[in-house]
């Protein structure tokens, strides 16, 4: 069998019908969808028992109580016969006439196939549409470090299954940020990867996402997802290899990101303190990565705000940016 699709299911009723929609075609072989229920209250799991129920060859269904989004595409790792794996959350979808496609791709026989996504709203309008990697042709890490800085996103890759069975590698338990703790270690793995510039994942930016929720603390979490890579390079005896991307990564990823979002929730958290002298801490020579040289005005803003403690102004930005998006 060529492509195991991944789905883990918690409490997305009125978009599960929608994700199931776009993978089923009954035409098409060598391929399977696995649904995992992951201890949904909704009505989730009443859809996805209709619909193993209708479709049994190409889909089956496992419930569990709920783990947390990587505990459930563990599961889903457990039960995959596939030679490929597909994470597919399961409020975003699958762009029409991207499964043919992707089954098609699997015969060039790369560990990891990067892909392109279209953001959507929850009206199905199109927010903007993303690249998945610059590099060329058929390559490696060695090849193109820069793959590092790319969007870590487990679902918009399709991976050989052999990467997670052979090297142990599964993603956390109940952490947020969970691909940045896995994706840099199975790109470390891979001993080929290409990119296919086709957007075949549409991905929904809906309130009450991870990236939208209001808990400032568990914006924390990005510490223990960047460190279990960054310990994992070193255990490889790779860290020094590719040292200048991986710090600019934690950069991005612990100050760009989960900081600046700190600073939208609530500019006075100590969530913020923490998240930067963990920083400095880890990276003091921060100043001498040359990738901040290839940072834009805004980001190059964001950080010497974020450096200065200037949460309030950080805020006040990024509503400035939001309004500007908005209106164009």
């Amino acid at each position: 069998m060529k492509l195991s699709i991944i789905i883990p299911i918690y409490n997305v009723e009125a978009y599960l019908s929608g994700c199931l929609d776009s993978v089923l075609d009954p035409g098409l072989r060598d391929y399977e969808i696995i649904a995992v229920n992951d201890g949904s209250t909704d009505g989730s799991a009443r859809i996805a028992r209709d619909y193993a129920a209708r479709y049994p060859d190409l889909i089956r269904l496992v419930e569990q109580s709920n783990g947390g989004l990587g505990c459930a595409r563990n599961t889903g790792l457990a039960h995959a016969r596939g030679d490929y794996v597909l994470f597919l959350d399961s409020d975003d979808s699958l762009a029409p006439g991207a499964l043919p496609e992707i089954l098609e791709a699997l015969e060039r026989d790369c560990d990891v196939i990067v892909f392109d996504f279209t953001s959507v709203d929850e009206q199905g309008g199109v927010l903007s549409e993303t690249s998945g990697s610059g590099g060329p042709g058929v390559f490696s890490l060695a090849d193109y470090p820069r793959q590092l800085l790319e969007a870590p996103n487990a679902w918009n890759k399709l991976w050989r299954r052999s990467l997670f069975t052979e090297s142990g590698i599964r993603f956390p338990d109940r952490l947020w940020f969970e691909d940045v703790a896995t994706t840099p270690r199975l790109y470390l793995r891979a001993k080929s990867m290409t990119h296919v510039a086709r957007p075949w994942i549409r991905y929904l930016q809906r309130g009450g996402s991870i990236t939208r929720a209001k808990n400032p603390d568990r914006n924390l979490e990005i510490i223990q997802a960047v460190d279990s890579s960054l310990e994992d390079f070193r255990r490889q005896g790779a860290f020094s290899r590719y040292r200048p991307e991986l710090e600019y990564m934690t950069l991005y990823h612990q100050l760009l990101t989960a900081s600046v979002r700190v600073s939208r929730i609530d500019p006075d958290s100590p969530a913020a303190d923490t998240l930067l002298q963990d920083f400095l801490r880890k990276i003091p020579d921060y100043r001498r990565n040359p990738y901040l040289k290839t940072m834009s005005p805004r980001h190059r803003l964001l950080l010497w705000l974020i450096l200065r403690r200037q949460r309030r102004a950080v805020a006040r930005l990024m509503e400035l940016s939001d309004r500007l998006r908005k209106k164009g």
